[in-house]
């Protein structure tokens, strides 16, 4: 079994285990601490940092990237560096989306999966000497000939970015999800832009937390879940998921996964009668919840349905202004 050690990232103080065999970038991000990087190759230098204690094997790295002066100063990639023993280091962490820079890069199109009649998934691959480092709940825009951005929410969490993962619903009238489901095939390359947006779990608050999605809003709250739960986030959740009809639901293995893990779920139907609870997703929280003044409140989805619940949590129901958290879809103009 491969050895494992405690690193140790000052200023902070947080620490982690690694494994001997895997660099210190992927030991902080598997345990959720995000310290800058991005090419993860050895090759832009953007996670540098000072080694202040401890031994640990360099790796393979461009020198142009880390100096021998440098190097002799203490520094190391954290990308292609390994501990040796235990190891205290210096590094920033990334703690709100601002602090990471949003890149323009190409993409493939790795894998389409039609999950509903009206919703694929899009697994999109970088070059391979490229990552993009973003927040769970953060967005991208893919740039269009049209010159119009379309955002979609990445619906992975970031110490799962083999691929980048986005929700697309078929929008009548829309002229890329048309594309997206009548034309685009697996291989084809894509221009992205991010990260974007400030839609990320605040891990400084013990509040618990109410995940409030209409449609594929459902795409950044599975990002932000999963996370959750690589990080070990002890506080309660709950996910209200609100579509218009049940075989809307298109990823709900994930839900009972969840569930047993003790995030509860309520699912919730707009358009048609089915055995569970029917209406609007955001007034089955009105009906559930008496008092919100002690959580924190994450709504993603329709504009229509994010209004709604910012104005009736906030006015009804006592939830504090600075803990609702939101991600408006909004549609580009139909053609």
């Amino acid at each position: 079994m491969a050895k494992s050690f405690t690193i140790t990232i000052q200023p902070s103080g947080h620490s982690f285990s690694a494994e001997a065999d895997e660099t210190i970038l992927e030991a902080g991000l598997r345990h959720g601490y995000i310290m800058p990087y991005s090419c993860r190759d050895g090759v832009c230098g953007a996670c540098k940092g000072k080694i202040l204690q401890g031994e640990v094997d360099y790796g393979q790295y461009q020198p142009f990237a880390l100096s021998d002066a440098e190097k002799a100063a203490g520094f190391a990639l954290f990308c292609k560096t390994k501990p040796k023993s235990d190891v205290v280091l210096e590094s920033h962490e990334i703690t709100s989306g601002e602090e990471i820079p949003v890149k323009t890069l190409p993409c493939r199109v790795q894998k389409m999966e039609k999950v509903a009649d009206d919703v694929m998934v899009l697994y999109l691959k970088l070059p391979a000497n490229e990552r993009l480092q973003f927040l769970a709940g953060q967005y991208i825009d893919i740039l269009m000939k049209d010159d119009k951005p379309r955002s979609f929410s990445l619906a992975n969490a970031p110490h799962d970015d083999e691929f980048l993962e986005l929700h697309v619903r078929n929008i009548p009238g829309g002229t890329f999800t048309r594309h997206v489901f009548t034309e685009m095939k697996e291989r084809d390359i894509l221009r992205i832009k991010g990260p974007l947006g400030n839609f990320s779990l605040r891990e400084d608050s013990a509040k618990p937390i109410l995940f409030v999605a209409s449609g594929t809003g459902f795409a950044p709250v599975k990002a932000i879940v999963e996370h959750a739960l690589q990080i070990d986030v002890s506080r309660p959740m709950h996910i209200y998921w609100g579509v218009r009809k049940q075989s809307d639901f298109y990823m709900l293995d994930k839900v009972r996964e969840w569930e047993a893990r003790g995030i509860k779920t309520t699912l919730v139907v707009s358009d048609e009668t089915w055995s569970g609870r029917t209406g609007f997703i955001h007034q089955a929280v009105l009906e559930d919840f008496a008092d919100l003044s002690g959580y924190q409140v994450y709504v993603c989805g329709a504009p229509v349905v994010v209004e709604a619940a910012h104005r009736d949590f906030t006015t009804q129901r006592g939830l504090p202004q600075e803990e609702f958290f939101s991600d408006a879809f909004s549609f580009a103009p139909k053609a």
